[in-house]
């Protein structure tokens, strides 16, 4: 008798351990199912970690896109102009002037939640920050596309260089946000933020 038990026992972990290719195929494809879905949703939450776009506020020339999860007719790309105002869906306009990336994200989806959906998921991002611009002793002064990390070293690169005239201990950088509205003084190594007007005075002698 317990070798009748044993026997049978031992049938059953046998064929438990032999799925149906049916029902492995059916797992499998709810595996893939639900690591799209956390992806796409990875994809819409925005990330709260370091970024150039952390603290930086918004202001003319800036191109902002704003994504709200599975809602394609309230995902706009815009530029923003004198007025730093946008125009959009449902909620009109929107003045955006000196507003971080997080405060508009945080703006868009209280509007929405509070009169048309239930948990809108809402990403706000920098498609092209608006221009610095160089003057004085550069090769080719004008204005420039900013990019995240750029420091002034590739900034007189990118203007060709300095002329013979150039006092490359005296340079000058104007940012659109500082509070005192005056210049300071620069090294190569310093950052450069999207607005700022950098010159580079001359020598005289």
């Amino acid at each position: 008798m317990f070798s009748h038990a044993h026997h049978h026992f031992f049938s059953i972990r046998k064929k438990s351990k032999t799925d149906s290719p049916l029902t492995s195929s059916a797992v499998f494809r709810s595996f893939l199912l639900a690591l799209l879905t956390f992806f796409m949703l990875l994809a819409f939450t925005p990330s709260r970690g370091f970024s150039a776009e952390s603290n930086y506020r918004l202001g003319v020339g800036d191109t902002v896109a704003i994504k709200v999860f599975d809602e394609p007719d309230l995902s706009i790309t815009t530029r923003l102009g004198d007025s730093t105002a946008i125009s959009y869906p449902l909620l009109g306009e929107i003045q955006v002037k000196n507003m971080t990336v997080r405060q508009l994200e945080e703006f868009i989806s209280s509007r929405l939640r509070d009169d048309y959906l239930v948990n809108p998921r809402v990403r706000v991002s920098i498609e092209e920050y608006r221009k610095f611009y160089v003057k004085g002793e550069v090769k080719a002064p004008g204005g420039y596309p900013y990019s995240p990390e750029l420091t002034l070293d590739r900034v007189i690169s990118l203007a060709g260089g300095f002329t013979n005239r150039a006092n490359k201990s005296r340079i000058l950088i104007l940012s659109e946000q500082s509070k005192s509205k005056k210049p300071r003084s620069a090294s190569l190594d310093s950052r450069i933020q999207p607005g700022d007007v950098i010159t580079v005075q001359r020598r005289f002698f």
